[in-house]
């Protein structure tokens, strides 16, 4: 354990590298955990071959046990989808022992959104894994209050907390230090600029055919994010808002390092930056609203 946090290397950080294998780049790193995308969240994103029986799945659960790495959350469960669609997935994570499966949803209909998630929630009981559901800036759910909502109204689910679209949503640290904290998950952290960006330059391609549409938020939170420390983002007041101990997992995923850096560097980068963000909030006397 990284003091009395959790520390987990999300896979979109290095969406690249196969499940077995940023396992071992996580511990190497000396991460405690990682998040695995077993499906995928974007159209036309191709995915890894982590199903029920796959071999893949069984390499990566094997180097699970030779590292004692956990995996904290599994993407992506995607609610417009067919509920026959959900079942591998949820079986997926479950052999892998995920504690969270990401939910996302284009559906304008934040009611009929709020439905299929409690539906899914019920689905997962069984399977011991519990769906949550992130607001993004650039999605229908783009509110702390309608994901806290939707979260509330289910079988037992949670909100996954990203610093990025806390910024991006207007989100304040007060009404995150505010919320019940029963219904809160973990914490995905990275930096950005405080301003969001605009006219950024579309990529020839982004990792595993991921979409270079959707505008300025969405490119920036795929390709564009910086490593924990090295923008404006109140990261240490964020942590000081949520619960004490919730597990934290980091998701900077850029472009540009992925050019200059291998994955090991990337990782043990990523490690470091996040290592000292949570000592800067581990010290006396941060704010918790802005």
């Amino acid at each position: 354990m990284t003091g009395h946090r959790e520390l987990a290397l999300e896979h979109l950080t290095l969406l690249d590298v196969a499940p077995p294998d940023l396992v071992g780049l996580a511990a190497d790193a000396g991460f405690d955990a990682v998040s695995l995308r077993i499906s995928p969240a974007t159209d036309g994103e191709q995915p890894w071959p982590v199903s029920p029986g796959s071999r893949m799945l069984a390499d990566t659960l094997r180097r699970l046990d030779d590292t004692g790495v956990r995996v904290l959350g599994a993407e992506a469960i995607r609610l417009d989808g067919a509920r026959g669609d959900w079942e591998p997935v949820l079986a997926a994570a479950a052999e892998l022992g995920a504690r969270y499966l990401n939910a996302i949803s284009g559906d304008g209909s934040l009611t009929r959104l709020a439905d299929r998630f409690a539906e899914l929630t019920q689905l997962a009981l069984p399977y011991g894994v519990r769906p949550v559901i992130e607001f993004m800036s650039y999605k229908p759910v783009h509110t702390l209050a309608a994901a806290l909502n939707i979260a509330a109204l289910s079988a037992d689910g949670r909100v996954l907390v990203d610093a990025l679209h806390v910024q991006r949503c207007g989100v304040s640290l007060a009404d995150l230090a505010g919320a019940d904290p029963a219904l809160l998950s973990y914490v995905q952290l990275c930096d950005a600029p405080l301003e969001p960006p605009s006219g950024l330059p579309p990529p020839g391609a982004l990792p595993r055919g991921q979409p270079v549409t959707g505008g300025d938020l969405a490119l920036e939170a795929r390709a564009w994010r910086l490593l924990p420390g090295q923008g404006e983002l109140p990261l240490a007041g964020l942590l000081g808002a949520l619960p004490a101990g919730i597990p934290v997992g980091v998701e900077a995923p850029s472009l540009q390092l992925s050019r200059e850096l291998t994955g090991p560097q990337f990782a043990a980068r990523a490690r470091a930056a996040a290592g000292r963000v949570l000592a800067q909030a581990a010290a006396p006397g941060q704010q918790t609203t802005h």
